[in-house]
């Protein structure tokens, strides 16, 4: 017993010496702090500027709630969610009366925008440090440009979305509870400077930097500021300063509208309109010369980190045509969706005139045929009948179409999302023009962007707001967040209340307060040192 007491008296004294003389094992060792990012070069700008990339990605791709992409489209005038196919996040986004100021899809987009904004703000604050001498002042400036630029687009999310918000333009450097609504005219102006510097200090698409695989063409160039500038101005009631910017857009001869095929699949069935959209196609440098901003999502097998989440837009907008007894997944039916959305009626039936290219069997499927060989009836049509239209083989986009032979199962999309493109930009002009008065103006426009489509032409008498939001939804369909749009325009409720009247998973409880989403309960018990608002009547 005490040979044991001195051997462990020992071991003891051994540690203790070792602790003792060795100090720096009590020393703290900090891997990560709250404070912002020192940069010191163009290196260190260029890596936190493409995080702003990752973080905007991290909206689009959103997966751990697959029914992200339908929070957006669904329960306004565009979609619907058939009921077996419901995921759960968009839910309260046609059933409103349970929209919350706990959900967690407004949660979201609050935390998400105001990572952007922090992450912007480090390098803006950076960008303007005179102690930064390492590179040229046009260098930070450009960088400067393009942190404003994201900056200025989660603004004016938020704006739209939410209304009045906390206005922060430095980046934080210890954690706040004491955060307060900033007035609307007050977040305006920063979003119209800020976008106003990017414009001007922002290469032109053509101008912008190359690396080893040539131009970077998914970086900020200065239409993609003007573009998102013409959007507010519109949202702000500024629509002469509206129109001015997206005629900029138009004249800089940088862009044209696609108007005949080209890219990878000219050796198959499809139309100037559809080739936009096939991956391989959608950006500028790979012939689009209508993009404005492509969010180029790479495979990770092939770009590190290419990938900010798993996008579901395929599951979301595509039918499930392979629950239909002999049909396979295949490529030219877009791969494996799962019909979490259906169009409304008045998108298939109502919205496209005759001849519309925007409404081919290239660009919206509306037949299906049966794929499997071998099969008695391949070749021959399914029969619409019973459940089965309501999303095994109901009409859909093709835009998201994706499929790769190694992963026929498909979680996740491989696919660019094109933000911006010269198609808005005359619909945007228009709107402006048409705000103003100016409906001849607002008819040639829009005549132009529906020659295109080899779509009858209309009048100044045919020019309304509705039929510009009527024009969105033909060219922009499951591009563009058409809640967004609505919201913006104040149209959520008349134009959902009119166009999506189906009998299965009807919109319910939709009322004016939807034109703004709840500020989220947990960002206002948070805030324990001022009075953050709900917006009225959560």
């Amino acid at each position: 017993m005490k040979k044991h007491i001195i051997t462990i008296a020992c071991v003891y004294l051994v540690l203790q010496g070792l602790y003792s003389c060795n100090k720096k094992f009590l020393d703290e060792e900090l891997y990560s702090y709250y404070a912002p990012e020192t940069l010191t070069d163009s290196l260190g700008f260029d890596a936190a500027a493409i995080g702003l990339y990752y973080q905007t990605g991290l909206f689009f791709s959103k997966s751990d709630a697959q029914g992200w992409p339908s929070v957006w489209n669904a329960g306004t005038d565009i979609a619907w969610v058939p009921p077996t196919q419901k995921q759960g996040i968009e839910v309260p986004y046609y059933d409103y009366t349970q929209l919350i100021s706990t959900d967690g899809a407004a949660s979201f987009t609050w935390t998400w925008a105001y990572q952007l904004i922090n992450n912007a703000n480090n390098i803006i604050a950076n960008a303007e440090n005179p102690a930064v001498t390492s590179f040229s002042e046009a260098g930070k400036n450009v960088f400067n440009a393009e942190a404003r630029f994201f900056r200025a687009y989660a603004y004016n999310m938020l704006a739209t979305l939410f209304g009045r918000v906390p206005l922060v333009t430095e980046p934080l450097t210890k954690p706040r509870t004491n955060f307060t609504r900033s007035p609307l005219d007050s977040i305006n102006d920063v979003i119209a400077a800020d976008l106003t510097y990017a414009a001007t200090y922002l290469p032109t698409i053509d101008n912008l930097k190359s690396n080893s695989k040539g131009k970077l063409y998914g970086r900020a160039n200065k239409a993609m500021a003007q573009q998102l500038l013409a959007e507010a101005y519109l949202r702000m009631g500024k629509n002469d300063l509206a129109e001015a910017q997206a005629q900029a857009v138009i004249s800089s001869g940088k862009f044209n509208l696609v108007t005949s095929r080209y890219g990878v699949k000219t050796s198959q069935p499809g139309d100037a309109f559809s080739d936009m959209f096939v991956y391989g196609n959608m950006r500028y440098g790979q012939g689009n010369k209508e993009a404005i901003w492509v969010l180029e999502l790479e495979n990770t097998s092939t770009v590190v980190g290419g990938y900010s989440g798993a996008p579901q837009q395929r599951r979301n907008w595509g039918a499930a045509y392979y629950q239909i007894t002999d049909m396979t997944i295949c490529d030219s039916l877009g791969g494996r969706g799962i019909g979490r959305m259906r169009l409304t009626d008045w998108v298939v039936y109502g919205l496209y005139g005759a001849n519309d290219m925007r409404n081919s069997e290239n660009n919206i499927r509306h037949r299906f045929y049966y794929n499997t060989v071998g099969k008695p009836n391949y070749g021959q049509q399914v029969p619409y009948a019973g459940a089965d239209t309501v999303f095994k083989i109901a009409p859909h986009t093709t835009k998201w179409y994706q499929f790769d032979p190694n992963d026929v199962f498909g979680f996740a999309m491989v696919k660019d999302f094109i933000l911006m493109r010269l198609g808005e930009t005359y619909l945007l002009l228009a709107e402006a023009q048409f705000k103003q008065g100016k409906t001849g103006e607002a008819a040639t426009t829009l005549n132009t962007l529906r020659a295109r489509a080899n779509a009858a032409p209309i009048s100044a008498a045919d020019v309304t707001l509705d039929f510009i939001l009527d024009e969105r939804a033909r060219e922009l369909l499951a591009e563009e967040n058409r809640r967004m749009t609505l919201m913006r325009t104040k149209t959520l409720v008349t134009r959902t209340t009119k166009y999506n009247t189906q009998n299965i998973n009807p919109v319910i409880g939709l009322t004016s307060k939807h034109l703004l989403l709840p500020v989220p309960q947990s960002e206002i018990d948070l805030n324990k040192d001022a009075r953050l608002e709900q917006n009225e009547l959560y």
